[in-house]
């Protein structure tokens, strides 16, 4: 189940608001605090397969809700444009297109912001 923790937490960092609170609970304490899912089923007073079952039912919802709304894929998308645009400026400053270079660097913070 933790077989692509940081992938898993990159998606629940974006679609959180959009899962149960059972499922951010629990995905919070499996990912983030790490206990185990004994730990978790004693906690709750349920069983570790109904612990499992919640935890792959919202790794998968985490995975559908990617695929079709993708916003894990752009900001992936964003940081890849914005470290070649910075690159550009770079290749600027040094040819001595200074201006052209701080405009590209400015567009890249705005990027950055969203």
């Amino acid at each position: 189940m933790k077989a692509d923790v940081f992938e898993s937490s990159l998606l629940y960092d974006c679609y959180a608001p959009m899962l149960t609170e059972k499922q951010r609970t629990f995905f919070d304490l499996y990912y983030n605090q790490d206990l185990s899912l004994s730990e978790i089923a004693l906690e709750s007073g349920i069983s570790r397969q109904s612990v499992y079952d919640t935890l792959s039912r919202t790794e998968s919802a985490l995975r559908t809700m990617e695929a079709q709304l993708g916003c894990v894929r752009r900001a992936r998308m964003l940081r890849s444009v914005a470290a070649d645009l910075t690159a550009i400026a770079d290749e600027l400053s040094a040819s001595g297109n200074l201006s052209l270079a701080s405009r590209v660097r400015e567009a890249v913070q705005l990027m950055e912001k969203e």
